[in-house]
């Protein structure tokens, strides 16, 4: 019997392995022990298991591992975690400007590595990373879950068709609301030399998004940026909002006492790192835009209009792609185009949810070909877990890794760079006045179409 049983084939598992897979997460911040941490946990415990954590600050990483429910080791260390547990995959959701040493650590151990979004914050770094996955031969994955959303896969589905034929131009626009937008400008992301700016941050999505949807790769960017609204311009500030003496006259306070998570997380760990989640909006040391607007020319001959807003009255975004043959409109969570009853705080916090049971929701877009009525399709689609693209990358990664992917919705290491590029060259370009080619900034030369 047990020689039997040693000669059953056994089905394969996450990243093609036959048992389970030992994964190690560094950076237990918010985004690593929900998205990467508790949600795996939950959902793949027949495809993984976690062998360790790490962090910088012996406090946070202590909650991360009880919020998380695991039993393994934890780790200041991170080099020390590596050569301890042996891991299949390390999971990386440190701050951006370090993400390059946990991934370029992890392909020389020997693993896989995945990292969250932005893949790093200046071409330098991208170059290191992409010399490093060359040396070692592992694979780097960028965690792009914006790209398996329904909605944003049928807008794939309708450029891939031909629907409007070849794209000439796109005008993008992305809005960031008081809430959201604010909060980046609490936090780490605020410092240039931490987060490398929204042009990184926030917007390396969206770069991506448009990169996937025209199939094709940057080639020359040409851009502008202020910071107008944070920071400096404020008429008075603080070292928090906790201790402000400003509460009552400033409309960005935010009482984080209210939330029990973030105080455990962040306020309570203060002291091992001096973190302050709840900083000023207005503290002299954000050295971020608030405003910023960009020009992208791509290889293909497409060219892109793209504008990101951080201060927002609401949240959402609009996008048009111009054919030859027609073209589409698409939005998402514009209030006085759906008569939306949630708040805008609520909202965001709704397409953060990590649960299961999702509600089916319906979101329109418009398909316009020339000489023809327009066409509106209504596209089945979720509010929670970034509209539903977050399920569906871990089910992909942990559970059905050898399915087909006939959208390409897989980001890998050159994904992650030409994303990134972008920024990179959009804050080149602010600064010299002038466009910035992409080819100039790392060995990879932008390609027509992508690959």
């Amino acid at each position: 019997m047990l020689a039997a049983g040693s000669a059953v084939s056994l089905p394969a598992n996450a990243f093609g392995l036959r048992r389970k897979l030992r994964v190690t997460l560094v950076g237990t911040g918010i985004r690593g022990i929900s998205f990467w941490g508790r949600r795996l946990v939950e959902q793949y415990p027949d495809q993984l298991e976690f062998v360790g954590l790490s962090d910088i600050n012996p406090g946070r990483l202590q909650y991360g591992k009880e919020y998380m429910k695991v039993n393994c080791p934890t780790f200041v260390s991170f080099e020390e975690m590596l050569r301890e547990t042996k891991p299949d995959l390390v999971i990386v959701c440190t701050t951006d400007s370090s993400h390059h040493e946990q991934i370029i650590g992890g392909l020389a151990a020997g693993c896989d590595v995945l990292t969250e979004k932005p893949l790093t914050t200046d071409e330098v770094k991208a170059q290191a990373i992409l010399d490093a996955e060359r040396q070692y031969g592992k694979k780097l994955i960028v965690g792009f879950n914006y790209r398996w959303s329904p909605y944003m896969t049928k807008i794939k589905e309708l450029i891939m068709n031909g629907e409007i034929g070849e794209i000439t131009s796109v005008d993008f626009n992305w809005y960031l609301n008081v809430h959201h937008g604010a909060s980046y400008f609490r936090r780490w992301h605020g410092l240039m030399d931490k987060g490398g700016s929204l042009w990184i941050h926030k917007a390396t999505h969206h770069f991506d998004l448009l990169n996937w949807w025209l199939d094709s790769e940057p080639d020359e960017v040409f851009a502008y940026g202020a910071l107008e609204h944070y920071g400096k311009n404020g008429a008075f500030r603080g070292a928090n909002c906790r201790s402000c003496t400003y509460k009552k006259e400033c409309n960005y306070y935010w009482d984080i006492t209210k939330d029990s998570h973030a105080m455990n997380l962040y306020v309570a760990n203060e002291a091992h790192d001096g973190y302050v989640r709840d900083g000023c909006v207005y503290r002299n040391e954000i050295d971020i835009y608030d405003k910023m607007s960009a020009q992208i020319k791509y290889a293909n001959g497409a060219i892109a209009n793209y504008s990101l807003t951080t201060y927002s009255p609401f949240e959402g975004w609009r996008i048009a792609f111009n054919g030859q043959k027609g073209r589409i409109e698409a939005w998402l969570d514009i209030p006085w185009m759906k008569n939306d009853s949630l708040d805008q705080e609520s909202l965001h916090a709704a397409e953060m949810q990590q649960v299961e049971n999702v509600d089916v929701i319906h979101e329109p877009l418009v398909l316009y070909k020339n000489w023809q009525d327009y066409q509106i399709i209504q596209v089945a689609s979720e509010r929670a877990g970034h509209g539903g693209g977050d399920r569906r990358l871990h089910d992909k990664l942990f559970k059905q890794s050898e399915a087909p992917d006939p959208y390409g919705h897989s980001a890998g290491l050159r994904d992650g760079v030409m994303s990134i590029l972008i920024g990179v060259a959009a804050r080149r370009s602010i600064e010299q006045g002038g466009p910035v080619k992409i080819g100039s900034l790392t060995d990879l030369k932008p390609k027509v179409k992508r690959g």
